[in-house]
């Protein structure tokens, strides 16, 4: 599969912002001048009504990408092909630039946690996964994007870097990499390491997506709940990431106490202050006439207004 390059993705997305239901209204009554927009596929993938006709009508207006958080690439599980099924028939639907998740674990014998679980980094780990990424690819026909997870511990039985991990795999079977700037901060601090070491490890040319976020730091650990702001210091390694990767799209995860939509765009636009000057060429969008987790899934629950179809 063709590789992505610093050059080809700084003449793409720019700075997106994930679509909630909270801001559901706002897009449709204004379309505003967002680059693009990350879905969480989950979200839409089995729902009919209301989510999925906004969906389809924001689709027709600004670039997408789909985002999984039940894929369970690290599981010893078999994959699950019903569901990589109704990923494939939303993503036949939207088509989306890509398809990404993460490189963790959901669950095992059949049961989902909803959680993104670390797995331990190891040649043999490395080989089931690169298998299934594989066997993914094939069946969507499109290249997987993996991300990298928040972790609170590090496996004593784990003989692979993650950024090493991550280069490998990539190698290996041609995924793409999305670096998630606010993970790397968080990892970092909850496991004693060296987060610049850990960017400047990673394949840059393999990058083809970036995100920050927000989150709690406890004293002894981080957590990453994506309820507020970018803090300071992930914006900093964000400037590195930007200039490191040639300026990967930027997207801000905004996923529990999510303000209005006015303030989400504000904070993405944040990043412009880190971007030393360069900040890519973002590609046009056709003038439109008329018109609380890390793995949300609040706005599946029926509380918002149906807006008629024009």
């Amino acid at each position: 599969m063709e590789k992505a390059t610093g050059e080809s993705r700084a003449a793409g997305l720019g700075l997106g912002l994930g679509l909630r239901g909270k801001h559901f209204n706002h897009i449709l009554e204004n379309w505003p001048a967002v680059d693009w927009f990350e879905v969480i596929s989950e979200n839409f993938m089995d729902s009919g009504g209301r989510p999925r006709w906004v969906l389809r009508r924001i689709a027709e207006r600004y670039p997408v990408v789909m985002h999984g958080v039940s894929l369970s690439i690290g599981s010893a599980d078999p994959l699950d092909m019903e569901y990589l099924g109704r990923l494939k028939t939303l993503a036949e639907e939207v088509e989306p630039r890509w398809i990404s998740d993460h490189l963790c674990w959901t669950g095992i014998n059949g049961v989902n946690t909803h959680d993104l679980l670390p797995m331990p980094l190891t040649e043999e780990s490395l080989k089931h996964v690169s298998k299934r990424v594989a066997q993914v690819q094939d069946f969507l026909g499109r290249r997987l994007v993996l991300e990298n997870p928040s972790t609170y511990l590090t496996f004593k039985q784990s003989t692979i870097p993650e950024p090493d991990f991550l280069r490998y795999l990539a190698e290996e079977t041609g995924c793409g990499l999305l670096l998630d700037v606010n993970n790397v901060f968080v990892s970092s601090y909850n496991n004693d390491l060296d987060p610049e070491e850990y960017i400047r490890a990673l394949p840059a040319e393999s990058v083809v997506q970036m995100h920050i976020a927000g989150h709690q730091n406890c004293g002894t650990h981080i957590m990453d709940t994506h309820d507020g702001p970018v803090v300071p210091g992930v914006w900093q390694l964000f400037a590195l990431a930007w200039k490191l990767t040639g300026g990967a799209p930027v997207l801000l995860e905004w996923d529990a106490r999510i303000p209005d939509f006015e303030e989400c765009h504000a904070e993405v636009l944040k990043a412009k202050e880190f971007m030393g000057g360069f900040e890519g060429v973002v590609e046009e969008r056709p003038a439109v006439v008329g018109e609380d987790v890390s793995n949300p899934v609040d706005f599946l629950v029926p509380e918002y207004g149906v807006v008629q179809s024009s």
